[in-house]
C-alpha cells in the first residue's frame, strides 16, 4: 500500500514539472502588425468634384441675391430668366458631382442638397413674397455647407498655381456672398446675424485681396491687379456705408465690374499651372 501511495505522488511530481517545462518553453506569440495607413492621392475625378463644388458655392450666394433684388423689382423680367440659367448651371454642377464620386458621404450630402435645389426651383416658379425671401436665404447657406463638406470629402494639394487660382475662385464666391447680405438688410432681413456675416466676408474678403496684391505678377498683369484692388476699395466704401447708402442697381453692376476683373486674374492662373 506505501509503495502505491508513494508512486503516485512520484508520478504527479513528474507531471508538475512536465507542465512547467512547457510553460517555460511556450514559444512567444507573434506581435500584431497595425495596417499600413493609405495613402489618399487624389484623382481627375477629385479635382473635378471640388471645381464643382466651388461652383455650388458661387452659385448658392449669387441665386440668393438676384432673387432679392428682384423680390424687389419684380418689374426685372431679364432678372427672372437669369435666375432660371443659374439654377441650370446649379442642376448641371449637381450631376458631375453625381455621376463622378464613389464616396458613399458624399452621394448622402448630395441627396440631401437635392432637396433644397428643388425647393429653389419651386420657389422661383411663385411670386416672391418675404417668407419666400427669407426662405431662400436658408436654402443658400445649405447649399454652402454641403458644398464645403463635398470639398473637404475630396483634399486635393494645390500646386502654387492652382492655390492662386482657387483664391480667385474664392473671392468671386465672397463677392456674392456680401452682396447677397446688402440686399438682405436692406429689403427687410436687418438682423444682426446677417449684418455679422455680411462683415465677416468683407473681412475674408480684404485678406484674399492681400493676397492679390503680394504676388509677383509681371508687368502685363499689372494694371489689371491695380484694376481690381481699386475697384475693390471702391466697392468696401459702399458695402460699409451700408447703414446711409442703398443703391442695389449701381452695386450689381460695380460687384459684376469687380468679377470681369478677377476672371481675367483667374484666367492668368489657369494657364499657368
Amino acid at each position: 500500500m506505501k509503495k502505491v501511495i508513494y508512486l503516485f505522488f512520484l508520478l504527479y511530481s513528474v507531471v508538475l514539472l512536465a507542465e512547467g517545462d512547457v510553460e517555460k518553453t511556450e514559444e512567444p506569440q507573434p506581435q500584431k502588425v497595425l495596417p499600413e495607413k493609405k495613402v489618399v492621392v487624389a484623382t481627375r475625378g477629385d479635382v473635378k468634384i471640388i471645381e464643382a463644388s466651388e461652383n455650388i458655392r458661387y452659385l448658392s450666394q449669387k441665386i440668393v441675391k438676384d432673387y432679392l433684388f428682384f423680390y424687389k423689382h419684380r418689374e426685372k423680367v431679364a432678372l427672372k430668366q437669369e435666375l432660371a440659367e443659374t439654377l441650370r448651371y446649379l442642376n448641371s454642377d449637381f450631376r458631375v458631382i453625381a455621376t463622378t464620386t464613389k464616396d458613399s458621404d458624399t452621394k448622402d450630402i448630395l441627396e440631401f442638397l437635392a432637396y433644397s435645389k428643388d425647393q429653389i426651383e419651386e420657389t422661383l416658379k411663385e411670386t416672391p413674397d418675404e417668407e419666400k425671401a427669407a426662405l431662400m436665404l436658408d436654402y443658400s447657406e445649405i447649399l454652402l455647407e454641403g458644398a464645403d463638406s463635398i470639398a473637404a470629402a475630396h483634399k486635393y494639394d494645390f500646386s502654387k498655381e492652382e492655390k492662386m487660382f482657387m483664391l480667385t475662385k474664392k473671392i468671386e464666391y465672397l463677392l456674392q456672398r456680401v452682396t447677397k447680405y446688402y440686399m438682405a438688410i436692406h429689403v427687410g432681413f436687418d438682423t444682426f446675424s446677417n449684418n455679422e456675416q455680411m462683415n465677416e466676408s468683407i473681412a475674408m474678403l480684404e485678406e484674399d485681396v492681400k493676397q492679390i496684391n503680394a504676388y509677383p505678377y509681371p508687368s502685363s498683369m499689372q494694371e489689371t491687379r491695380a484694376a481690381f484692388d481699386t475697384s475693390w476699395k471702391f466697392n468696401k466704401s459702399y458695402f460699409k456705408s451700408t447703414k446711409e447708402l442703398f443703391i442695389p442697381k449701381l452695386m450689381m453692376l460695380s460687384v459684376a465690374d469687380v468679377e470681369d476683373i478677377v476672371a481675367h486674374i483667374a484666367l492668368y492662373h489657369s494657364k499657368n499651372q
